[in-house]
């Protein structure tokens, strides 16, 4: 098989994480119903996105993995469909908190774990107070028919996270997001530069890319509310847009990617057979 067809869900989310998780699941059931393979969630949804503010309190809902309610709820609805959900959720392990993500295959079970390497820390964006840096380093799995790397929100601004990943096999490439208006900046509109950055990934790996995003409007305490953009899309390894919403609507997308198509015009660009490790020292070295 050479063909797998992507889902990507937006929508808006409350504190309410049984409601969350029951709209996540219906759309997940359509994407599913128009032959989706490998659905994806936007980021945390279990919840409004807290990382606006700075509050201890909001520790208490980090769980391992086989605890967190959206992994289980994702487990059993993944097994059900015989799909693929790539899960982000607040994960526990210990003392130490991380932006992680569950790789759930079809047969429900949890085939890895992804902790977030990029934590940004900023106006409504205060993640560091909440999360270590990943220590996993980046992930790829076995998918249907096509290898799948996922990076999680911020990750998806450095070209570094894409190229590792495809240096590892991977054919596909998603981004779960929450990321909207900067609450410092109202002038401030990063969705077109957002699209951008993945775009580049896309056309500098000849690799599709898959990205989530929710929307609505969270909070307002201190000034800081958050108004999400949306703007989810799929696009091919031409970075063309294949499927998208808009900044407000709640949905689902999907589309068929042919594998080995993708292999060929990765082939033909000759990005990989040129490339020069030897001069790219720099790249890991400190500025």
């Amino acid at each position: 098989m050479t063909q797998i067809t992507v889902g990507a869900l937006q929508l808006a989310f409350t504190d309410d994480i049984d409601a969350n998780i029951a709209r996540v699941t219906e759309m997940v059931r359509e994407a599913a119903g128009r032959g989706a393979q490998v659905v994806l969630p936007p980021e945390l949804f279990e919840g409004e996105y807290f990382c606006r503010v700075e509050d201890e309190g909001l520790f208490a809902n980090a769980k391992p993995a086989a605890e967190h309610k959206a992994v289980k709820a994702m487990q059993a609805l993944a097994a059900e469909l015989a799909i693929h959900i790539p899960t982000s959720f607040f994960e526990a392990d210990g003392p130490h908190h991380y932006n992680s993500l569950a790789m759930i295959g079809p047969d429900g079970a949890i085939e890895g774990i992804y902790r977030k390497s990029h934590i940004p820390d900023g106006p409504g964006y205060e993640e560091k107070f909440y999360f270590r840096p990943g220590n996993t380093g980046f992930k790829v799995w076995n998918g249907p028919g096509a290898k799948i790397g996922v990076g999680i929100c911020w990750d998806q601004w450095y070209p570094e996270t894409a190229r590792a990943m495809m240096l590892m096999g991977a054919e596909l490439l998603f981004f779960p997001t929450a990321i909207g208006n900067e609450p410092h900046d109202q002038s401030l509109d990063t969705a077109r530069l957002w699209r951008r950055a993945m775009i580049g990934h896309a056309v500098s790996n000849v690799v599709p890319v898959i990205a989530a995003n929710r929307v609505g409007t969270e909070g307002g305490e201190n000034g800081l509310g958050q108004t999400f953009y949306g703007t989810s899309f799929i696009a091919d390894e031409r970075g063309d847009i294949l499927a998208e919403l808009d900044r407000e609507e709640e949905g689902v997308i999907t589309a068929a990617i042919d594998i080995a198509r993708v292999k060929r015009h990765r082939a033909a660009f000759g990005f990989f057979r040129d490339r020069r490790p030897e001069l790219y020292g720099r790249l890991v070295q400190d500025i």
